[in-house]
């Protein structure tokens, strides 16, 4: 089996063989983002592998840097400014700012502009009649106006078109007529869901990424069969489930946001092997430190997400926060003369000041080659070697009256600290106690700060996973295939609706049957996210009974709904009635999954030896040099265990074991960190 993590910076590519895990990381080519991608694979060889998950950032960095193409967007008469106006929501710290302007709105930069957006006479009403009929001719001279505009594709969403999808049917019929075969996305088909605004953001997206993707996985296609491979490729959505690319393509909006997913999963599936459920799971790369929470052994998910803040996606998310707190962070002094870290990165290009690429701003990883944590020469693998003196000129040149002892130390603990209140934070978001999770350091500098983190995140242990620096992409080796469909319809429920509710379960399921082969070993798993009557925001993810919907099952339903909410807020009020809105279906398709290796114990005649010892510095006010020994991780075996001051240096990661700290490792090679 072959994954592949397109990131930013890094494409990874891992290898599953004879029970051998294989790695290779290859510089991402924003000019042809296919290249590092089989430039991994062919490193890995694919001939002959069964199957190649694949997750990219590709579509999200179109959005983010508006790379995108140009699209129509249909709206009903009226209504097309709605893309411009968002859920007219302000991120917090910019309630007070006058001057503050939504990201994709007109006033910025905007995904579709004014002049593409057109408005169609018609309307239906919320229960699904005609209240005016569309207007072709007049839906005829505004596709016109996108035609001699050029656009390359069309998103329709019409007003309650999810209750009846009639008019955007025969609107994409017109625009067939007018346009050709240009790609056309309909809200009725991409997220039949209630809710104009998210549903309109959600099909902008697909028609985007339909554009964006299409060419991108044909070349794909094209590539791997040239290297000899036969097998499934299948793309990872949101939550990090797995989707065939030919279905993936139907509504690519689903795998705009798959690769950050990734890790989360890899950890709830490496959690399982070793006996851990609770995991606080934290990826710090070059760039930002992706955190996430595993409660039960499952990721907590959402039903939406925002690429950017209020421009929404209606899909199934793990849900994961980003913070800008990496390796590539950049050390600068603030306005009062004290040490900052981040949120600006140095990225990859010029890096670092110590990759001697022409940086000149220190970094965090600056910071920790000073230490000692880092060695200059084994960096990367040995194929980028380091200037310890250009990070110390780099640091020397900041204006600060502080010393380069101070400086470096200072910076060191703001990184740790930016890093420690992201994980902190995300914990008290979600309700759990961090006293009981296992923090999860991966990404390449993740096991390089998080360890210094544990007692500020007031974890139970940290934990080093089996390859981190590409632990994302093993985790695309840890999914199932999945699909899912969604409806909305708003349904008080009461014993007379079970049957109505019943045909839509039955109706869902059978168009999921309809993508899959008559004998796939398929599990259905039912829920529905409702409110109590009044209220605006729902509860996801209610659990719904199997078989058929009758009046049991309905106060079943009821009943599970009450449970939820009171899982969640606290509080539970049986005496309002509950109302349904969006009813969903997920067939999954149990996937193999990587295999861990387990690790050897230490034979009695075989010591455990450090490679070599190296000397720590800064890591205490007016402290001297901590001589702390250094071993290889792949020397390693289950049950060896010493404590800090200590390294453990691998290929493309490295640990740092402080002070008053112990380590043991585990018995499929994880390096399990508590406090003495």
């Amino acid at each position: 089996m072959i994954a592949v993590d397109v990131g930013g910076t890094f494409t990874d590519v891992v290898a599953l063989r004879d029970g051998e895990i294989r790695t290779a990381k290859v510089s991402t080519d924003y000019t042809d983002v296919t290249r590092p991608v089989l430039e991994g694979a062919a490193l890995l060889g694919v001939a002959g592998a069964p199957v190649f998950n694949h997750a990219s950032t590709h579509g999200l960095n179109a959005v983010i840097t508006r790379t995108v193409p140009k699209i129509g967007f249909l709206a009903t008469e009226g209504h097309r400014d709605i893309l411009d106006m968002g859920r007219v929501w302000r991120p917090a710290e910019a309630i007070l700012d006058p001057g503050w302007r939504r990201s994709f709105g007109d006033a910025a930069r905007p995904l579709v502009p004014r002049y593409l957006r057109r408005g169609i006479r018609e309307r239906l009403t919320a229960s699904g009649d005609v209240l005016f009929a569309l207007d072709e001719a007049q839906a005829r001279a505004e596709l016109e106006v996108l035609r001699k505009c050029g656009v390359a594709g069309v998103a329709i969403c019409l007003i309650n078109a999810y209750v009846n999808p009639a008019h955007e049917l025969r609107l994409r019929e017109l625009v067939r007529e007018v346009l050709g075969d240009v790609p056309c996305s309909l809200s009725s088909e991409v997220s039949p869901l209630a809710k104009e605004y998210a549903r309109a953001s959600t099909t902008m997206v697909d028609a985007l990424m339909k554009l964006i993707y299409a060419d991108y996985t044909a070349r794909l296609e094209k590539g791997l069969a040239e290297l000899g491979f036969t097998g499934q490729l299948n793309f990872a959505d949101c939550a990090a489930t797995l989707v065939p690319s030919h279905r993936a393509m139907e509504q690519p909006f689903r795998i705009v946001f798959s690769g950050p997913a990734a890790g989360t999963v890899a950890s709830a599936h490496f959690g399982s092997l070793i006996g851990e459920s609770q995991l606080l799971c934290a990826d710090v790369g070059g760039t930002s430190c992706d955190i996430s929470v595993v409660t039960g052994g499952e990721p907590f998910v959402d039903t939406t997400f925002e690429l950017e803040h209020d421009l929404v996606v209606n899909a199934l998310a793990n849900d994961v926060s980003a913070i800008g707190a990496g390796g590539g962070s950049l050390v600068t002094i603030g306005a009062t003369g004290e040490i900052q870290v981040g949120p600006g990165s140095a990225g990859s290009t010029p890096g670092p000041a110590c990759y001697g690429r022409g940086g000149t701003q220190p970094t965090t990883t600056d910071t920790c080659l000073l230490i000692g944590i880092i060695d200059p020469g084994t960096f990367a693998g040995g194929e980028l070697a380091l200037d310890p003196e250009l990070a110390r000129q780099a640091f020397e040149n900041l204006e600060s009256d502080f010393t380069l002892a101070q400086r470096v130390r200072y910076a060191y603990e703001m990184a740790v600290h930016n890093i420690a209140e992201g994980v902190f934070n995300v914990a008290i978001k979600n309700g759990v106690d961090p006293r009981d999770y296992s923090l999860i350091a991966y990404g390449a500098a993740g096991p390089m700060l998080l360890p210094a983190a544990m007692d500020a995140v007031h974890c139970k242990q940290v934990v080093v996973p089996p390859n981190p620096g590409l632990f994302s992409a093993l985790g695309l080796l840890s999914a199932d295939q999945v699909f899912t469909v969604n409806r909305s319809a708003y349904t008080v429920l009461t014993p007379d609706v079970a049957e109505r509710i019943d045909t839509l379960f039955a109706e869902m399921e059978a168009q999921l049957r309809e993508r899959l082969s008559a004998d796939a070993a398929v599990t259905f798993e039912r829920s529905y996210d409702g409110h109590l009557v009044g209220q605006s925001w729902d509860t996801p993810f209610v659990p719904v009974p199997d078989g058929t919907i009758d009046e049991p099952a309905v106060a079943a339903m009821i009943a599970s709904f009450h449970d939820t909410y009171q899982e969640r807020s606290g509080n539970r009020f049986e005496m309002v009635p509950v109302e349904g809105v969006t009813f969903r279906v997920r067939a999954v398709l149990d996937t193999p999954k990587v295999e861990y290796p387990q690790l050897p114990a230490r034979a009695e005649d075989e010591p455990l030896t450090p490679v070599r010892t190296t000397t720590l510095r800064y890591l205490g006010e007016g402290a001297e040099g901590q001589e702390a020994p250094v071993y290889e991780r792949t020397a390693l075996r289950a049950g060896d265990e010493f404590d800090g001051p200590a390294i453990v240096h691998e290929g493309l990661s490295t640990t740092h074991v402080g002070t008053g700290q112990h380590l043991v490792v585990g018995q499929y090679g994880e390096l399990v960190i508590r406090k003495k």
